[in-house]
């Protein structure tokens, strides 16, 4: 839930006179670590899941001479990299802050989703080159054992995808692991079609038509993963928050005159912070102002970690945070 506390700002932002320093510079500070959910049973599950298949796949690709079938193998070799990534990053944000590292390792969940999408950038290439090949040279018809080790694919990564479904629109590092899956399924189900056509039809050009198209799928889907990571990455406003309408809310807030210095950002994928100075033409009688203001923050915006600092609309001292800002 949300909370705040009160505290003098001697010689931050605004120097004020001693008389005033302490009555002109109170901030609410809500500075509570949030733990994200603890996925780490799903991404123990996930990984076994995966390297068994990564095993399957290359036993079966070695013993039948396929090389679509060992190339996959490393493919998801590398999705497992990922979910291991994934899963580091998950375990360093739940780790508590400490007077060095204030933040924790929060921000981690940022780099690891960044990293995520460009890795299935980087499978999106390598299924597009190997279309393009399979185009020049037709592939020959697909066998049994390929159509039956592309069906258990199908299986394992969807019911890995599902382990991080309820997760992925709120965390970014948990819709990197998802997309992750979700990408292994649809190429397995496609080498699973692709093989029924050419093994029973003789349509050789089905497979990297479909190649091409499972591509095209999972780099609109990435697309979006990497826009808001590297956002999330340099700082930006998260896309879940309306900073039109935080602003419309803090100017509305009885006794605000004007604001400055407002700054929304993430501090990982699941936590978010702000910080702004309100002026105000007459202060509040007690703190319940400043724990009102967080509450709404965290419970209608999602900003779950608000420091607002006030000051005094009549005084001669001009903020220095005023002087450099956009707002």
């Amino acid at each position: 839930g949300s909370s705040s506390s009160v505290a003098g700002r001697s010689g931050t932002a605004c120097p004020q006179p001693p008389e005033h320093r302490v009555e002109v510079n109170r901030a609410s500070n809500h500075h509570h670590h949030h733990a994200p959910p603890d996925y780490g049973r799903a991404f123990a599950a996930a990984v076994i899941l995966n390297v068994g298949f990564v095993v399957i796949e290359a036993v079966y690709g070695f013993l039948s001479g396929s090389l679509a079938l060992l190339t996959d193998a490393g493919h998801n070799l590398s999705d497992v990299l990922g979910l291991l990534l994934a899963w580091g990053a998950a375990a360093l944000a739940r780790r508590k802050p400490s007077l060095r590292r204030t933040y924790g390792y929060s921000r981690a969940t940022i780099l690891a989703s960044l990293f995520s999408g460009l890795l299935l950038m980087g499978a999106v290439g390598a299924i597009g080159w190997e279309a393009a090949n399979r185009l020049l040279a037709p592939p020959q018809p697909a066998g049994l054992t390929i159509m039956v080790v592309a069906a258990i694919g199908v299986v394992i990564n969807t019911a890995t995808a599902l382990f991080f479904l309820s997760g992925k629109d709120r965390d970014l590092n948990i819709r990197g692991a998802f997309l992750h899956m979700a990408a292994d399924a649809a190429v397995s189900l496609g080498v699973v079609v692709s093989g029924a056509l050419i093994l029973f039809y003789g349509l050789n050009w089905v497979d990297p038509v479909i190649s091409l198209l499972i591509a095209a799928v999972i780099f609109l889907s990435t697309w979006g993963l990497l826009r808001d990571s590297l956002n999330l990455a340099v700082d930006a406003v998260p896309r879940t928050v309306d900073p039109d309408a935080v602003r419309a809310y803090l100017l509305g807030l009885p006794g605000v005159r004007e604001l400055h210095d407002l700054h929304i950002w993430a501090m990982s994928t699941t936590d978010t912070a702000l910080t702004v100075h309100l002026v105000m033409d007459v202060y509040p009688g007690d703190d319940r102002f400043l724990a009102d203001v967080a509450e709404h923050l965290d419970h209608h915006f999602r900003i779950n970690h608000a420091t607002v600092q006030m000051e005094r609309n009549t005084t001669d001292v001009t903020c220095r945070q005023a002087l450099h800002c956009a707002d």
